[in-house]
């Protein structure tokens, strides 16, 4: 099935459609999405890394929790043989609970079905309250989100255990603030290994478009030198041939939100934001003496508008010090096609 989830777009599969052994599963995938092709011409894949994901789904026994499954996401590289399971997604999250139920993994509730999700890339847990009026899954709310036109049906995704779930900690080297191939940066994990930079000490302004920064071979060349210092100090090691972490560069915000935020997803810049990398970013900007801290404007309550090229994110955090206590998202999903796709062959 392919669908929208939040702001991206990928293949959802049912693990047992795919091959068992993950080389194998990985080879099948870049035929299946066109890659390596920058324009993935004969394959699934949009030409960005936004639209190049794959989700793969598996129920749980019924003794380890009802109404649940487990969800793996894979990153397929556009121009690269490359698959990575070294991050996560919460865009496509958003369709793990609509496609676990209309495949008859979780059986629909009248009026909201919750679907326990857990995330095998981080081994975090994620509730997705899913509208079911009537038993059926709702795709036509009225609840919209930046950078998606129109609405949808809202899913509210309520996550546990994000901090630390792929550095070990939510501040992996213990500091608010660390010096990074020469910059001040917060390198933070609240479900998203990300690297917070300012703006400013980048030599730009963060109003900046996607294309622009894109275009920017120098700064480029800095953000990269950033994360392969940053990646060994967050505990994860070469991050060379590896997705995370992102780079977020922050700046005051202009439109009413907490934060303004450009981020690099790692070598393209997102034309928004993730899910994931927001909920990071909102964290940083609540802890005192990062580097978004003396940006970010803190909201009257626990909600933040994460604002992004294409509008804003908006993120609930709670935390208790360093500790954080909740962190939910509101996003939407849509199935776009349901059938049979054709692998490109061998070569």
């Amino acid at each position: 099935m392919l669908m929208r989830g939040g702001t991206s777009k990928g293949a959802y599969f049912l693990a047992d459609e795919l091959p068992a052994d993950p080389a194998a599963r990985d080879e099948l995938l870049l035929r299946i999405m066109g890659s390596p092709d920058a324009r993935q011409i004969d394959g699934l894949g949009g030409a960005h890394p936004l639209t190049s994901k794959v989700a793969i789904v598996r129920p749980l026994p019924d003794d380890e929790a009802a109404d649940a499954v487990e969800y793996l996401f894979l990153q397929v590289s556009v121009d690269e043989a490359l698959v990575s399971d070294r991050q996560n997604c919460g865009n496509l999250l958003a369709g793990v609970g609509p496609f676990a139920i209309e495949r008859g993994l979780v059986a629909a509730r009248e009026d909201e079905t919750l679907v326990t999700i857990r995330m095998a890339n981080t081994g975090g847990t994620a509730v997705a309250h899913v509208p079911t009026p009537g038993g059926v899954v709702d795709y036509d709310g009225e609840t919209a989100i930046d950078g998606v036109p129109g609405t949808a049906g809202a899913i509210v995704l309520d996550f546990e255990g994000t901090a630390g779930s792929s550095c070990g900690a939510l501040l992996p080297t213990g500091s608010e603030v660390d010096e990074v191939a020469g910059f001040p940066a917060t390198l933070i994990d609240n479900g998203m290994p990300t690297v917070v930079l300012r703006a400013s000490d980048l030599g730009i302004t963060g109003e900046e478009t996607p294309a622009e920064l894109e275009a920017d071979h120098a700064l480029r060349e800095t953000l990269e030198r950033i994360r392969l210092e940053a990646g060994p100090r967050m505990g994860l090691g070469d991050v060379r041939h590896a997705t995370v972490p992102k780079l977020t560069m922050v700046a005051a915000p202009r439109a009413g939100g907490a934060v303004s935020t450009r981020t690099f997803i790692p070598h393209r810049c997102h034309t928004s934001i993730g899910v994931l990398g927001a909920a990071s970013v909102a964290v940083a900007a609540l802890l005192p003496g990062s580097v978004a801290a003396g940006l970010a404007v803190p909201p009257a309550g626990p909600r933040l508008r994460i604002e992004h090229p294409t509008g804003a994110l908006e993120v609930e955090v709670e935390l208790d010090g360093r500790q954080v206590l909740r962190t939910a998202i509101v996003r939407t999903a849509r199935p776009i096609m349901d059938g049979t796709v054709y692998p490109r062959p061998r070569r």
